[in-house]
């Protein structure tokens, strides 16, 4: 599986959002594109056709899981097979990732760090070691840190923020432990996003 590009605040920028999750992102202080002409559009938008604005949701939805396009229409088109809303469903598969769902228990600060944690095998799901990021959580399932990385870097200070840490409603969270667990599937307003999902769905159903 391809290795999306290094992190940049690019895209935020380009998007006009912060999409990296970190706090110093650049977009805070530049909240403008990227380029010589940046500074000249902050008060002024380019008006953009349908597909335009389509197309600007879609790759914010890309951006914001770190997801490359061959991939991410895979989800489209499992999202578009299903019974439910299309656009609903597609968030929830976003959502249920577990490099996402790692991020959301806050046991890393951002998706990128939650994607590195999964693949250098910090998770473990019910006891058993996995290193998919991508790999869909199922309600009942159990994540915890593999006790042979306690002692990293990346662990240390973690139960103190933790304790401050809100879980969204799908998700419960031990931090004492460092425990997660799916107890639902994302629906309502966890299902509320930076980007548009029915544009999203819009884009591809063209």
């Amino acid at each position: 599986m391809s290795i999306p590009v290094k992190s940049t605040c690019k895209h935020c920028r380009r998007e006009g959002v912060s999409l990296c999750g970190r706090e110093n992102c650049a977009f805070k202080k530049r909240g403008y594109p990227p380029g010589v002409h940046g500074p000249k559009n902050i008060k002024r938008k380019p008006r953009l056709s349908s597909y335009g604005l389509q197309l600007r949701e879609k790759q914010k939805a890309k951006r914001l899981y770190n997801i490359q396009e061959k991939q991410f229409r895979r989800y489209f088109e499992m999202a578009n097979r299903s019974q439910a809303n299309t656009a609903e469903r597609l968030v929830q598969l976003l959502e249920t990732r577990l490099d996402n769902t790692v991020h959301r228990l806050g046991i890393a600060k951002t998706r990128r760090q939650a994607r590195q944690m999964v693949s250098h095998g910090f998770i473990q799901i019910n006891g058993k070691t996995v290193d998919i990021p991508s790999y869909q959580v199922s309600i009942g399932e159990v994540i915890t840190i593999k006790p042979n990385k306690q002692g990293s870097v990346l662990i240390k200070n973690l139960t103190e923020r933790l304790a401050k840490v809100e879980t969204p409603k799908w998700l419960h969270l031990d931090a004492s432990t460092i425990t997660g667990k799916v107890t639902g599937k994302p629906e309502g307003e966890d299902l509320r996003q930076v980007f548009d999902p029915t544009l999203t769905v819009e884009f591809y159903s063209r």
